[in-house]
């Protein structure tokens, strides 16, 4: 069995998670990868605003050819945050391939029309499939992996939250701000990881939030935010997403940052990788 880190990525076929997963398959990790489009040219829902099936550029298959050349073991495992069960059966196949996981990257969120509807144009039915998918299934996986951590004395829980959780939206969603419920699903999220941490206080463990900033998706792309929201808001590039995991999980300095409600990753990476002076 390989003596190398096993990390289970939600999310992996493309963005913040396909870019982290290839930076841990170079940092030493193998890996198991998640997400709904196993290979390229798949149709799943991204709509934003109604529903809109759609094939998005990557997949499970590109994420793992390209971590492969550093050298990842990979297990691409198709499943869908809105069923639960197949999650969890990926997390049991990651278990018994790997006999072991070392880092949760809980970084799959709801695609789907709920995510930017006003208070009375969401429906009950949106909501519950944006909690399901942002709260109730990183929580499932949680359930799941944290034991094995425990019974090593070693591992890394780190959900993406956002920042829409932590501040007032300053326009209505379709006006370039942001909603209730999905923001709402994300400052749920955000307060496991402090429970974690009390429960948890001597297990040698990592739990930590991650707020990504503004990071232009492929999805965010296919529902036209592509032109007017990047003036407003600065990009982060995934990969300075992908470096800040990778310190949290893996710096000794990282542990500082233990009592830090969220991790702002655009501020942090400025800080651990200043630009060079011209």
């Amino acid at each position: 069995m390989s003596q190398r880190k096993v990390a289970f990525i939600t999310g992996a076929s493309r963005g913040i998670g396909a870019v982290t997963a290839i930076a841990l398959a170079r940092a030493g990790y193998d890996l198991a990868l998640t997400a709904r489009t196993l290979k390229e040219g798949e149709r799943h829902e991204h709509g934003a605003w109604a529903a809109q099936e759609s094939a998005l550029p990557g997949s499970l298959e590109a994420t793992a050819t390209a971590a492969r050349e550093h050298g990842a073991a990979t297990l691409l495992l198709r499943s869908d945050i809105l069923d639960t069960g197949s999650v969890l059966a990926a997390a049991d196949q990651a278990l018994a391939h790997f006999g072991r996981v070392d880092l949760l990257f809980n970084n799959a969120c709801y695609q789907g029309p709920g995510n930017l509807q006003r208070v009375l144009d969401v429906t009950l039915e949106q909501a519950e499939k944006v909690y399901r998918g942002n709260v109730l299934t990183p929580l499932a996986l949680v359930q799941k992996l944290l034991p094995g951590m425990l019974e090593r004395g070693a591992g890394s829980i780190i959900n993406m939250v956002s920042g829409s959780a932590l501040a007032d939206p300053p326009t209505p969603a379709d006006q370039g701000g942001w909603s209730f419920v999905y923001p709402s699903s994300k400052a749920a999220l955000i307060r496991m990881v402090p429970s974690l941490r009390v429960e948890h206080a001597d297990s040698g463990l990592r739990f930590f939030s991650v707020e990504p900033g503004f990071v232009l998706t492929e999805v965010m792309k296919a529902n036209g935010f592509g032109v007017d929201i990047p003036a407003l808001y600065k990009p982060t590039a995934p990969e300075a997403i992908a470096d800040v995991v990778l310190w949290l999980a893996e710096s000794a300095e990282a542990l500082d940052w233990h009592d830090k409600g969220v991790i702002r990753a655009p501020q942090l990476h400025r800080k651990l990788f200043p630009e060079p002076v011209a």
